[in-house]
């Protein structure tokens, strides 16, 4: 059974004293789970220091973000090549980052090879706004954003690509809705349909798919016991320790009670 993946993405908050402090109660209020990856994403500021204060049985790192070029003339950029020590993951193509900052299909693609050539798991973030959804365009969308980013990824590499589902009709960030497990569980499945296509169905069933989108600690369990769904991509309930410790322990319960599903068929 796949391990399920909880991606903490503190976006552009907490600095170096806030994020330490975080991570000294999150050590404290999350165990070490064997079928379980829990992932910090903090600021790239604070990526260093808290590299060396983690416990790397309970947590490993990510990036919100780099530059796909691995060194240059780039004022103000940071590399995959610079990361590779301190991070295990890095999220890429975020809705906020194709938003604000303009990123294309063009420069997603970059930064998968990029992570990729420098042995970092890309997180790749996928997925529809409001208006597509209500346009019936939510699979051309996802078919462009997904097969452009997986462009330059061989048959080989795939087992190393996480993909996350992150509509933006479901963000807190945009007033988003809540939408309903049937809803997510119905595009996974696209999702994987479509990998079987490209890479053929064992790398379908052998990648990692999560959801994004107004995740809690309420609502992770329903999530997690859809059919297809490897984790999730938090946002900013996992600034606060008590809930993400929460949101943590939910997941682990989800992933058992998937356990006891799989013996019971």
């Amino acid at each position: 059974m796949r391990k399920t993946l909880i991606v903490a993405n503190w976006k552009m908050h907490l600095n170096a004293k806030e994020a330490s402090h975080l991570v000294h109660e999150l050590s404290q209020s999350i165990k070490i789970y064997r079928n379980l990856e829990v992932v910090l994403a903090p600021s790239l500021m604070t990526l260093q220091p808290l590299s060396l204060q983690i416990d790397r049985r309970k947590f490993r790192l990510a990036a919100q973000n780099a530059f796909y070029v691995d060194e240059g003339a780039y004022t103000g950029e940071v590399s995959f090549a610079m990361l590779r020590e301190l991070a295990h993951y890095c999220i890429i193509g975020h809705s906020e980052r194709r938003i604000y900052f303009n990123e294309t299909l063009d420069s997603v693609t970059k930064k998968v090879a990029a992570a990729i050539r420098n042995d970092i798991v890309p997180i790749i973030c996928i997925g529809d706004t409001k208006h597509e959804r209500e346009a019936g365009e939510t699979k051309r969308v996802l078919h462009d954003e997904l097969t452009t980013a997986l462009s330059d990824v061989t048959s080989k590499d795939i087992e190393k690509v996480v993909i996350a589902y992150e509509p933006t009709w479901a963000i807190s960030t945009f007033e988003g809705e809540i939408p309903k497990p049937t809803e997510i569980e119905s595009t996974i499945a696209y999702l994987r349909s479509q990998i079987a296509d490209l890479y053929g169905q064992k790398a379908a069933t052998e990648v990692r798919i999560l959801y994004g989108g107004s995740v809690d600690e309420h609502s992770i369990y329903g999530y997690l016991t859809i059919k297809g769904c490897d984790g999730a991509l938090v946002g900013h309930e996992s600034l606060s320790s008590r809930k993400f410790g929460e949101l943590v322990q939910a997941a682990d319960r989800a992933h058992h009670e998937g356990l006891k599903n799989q013996d019971n068929g």
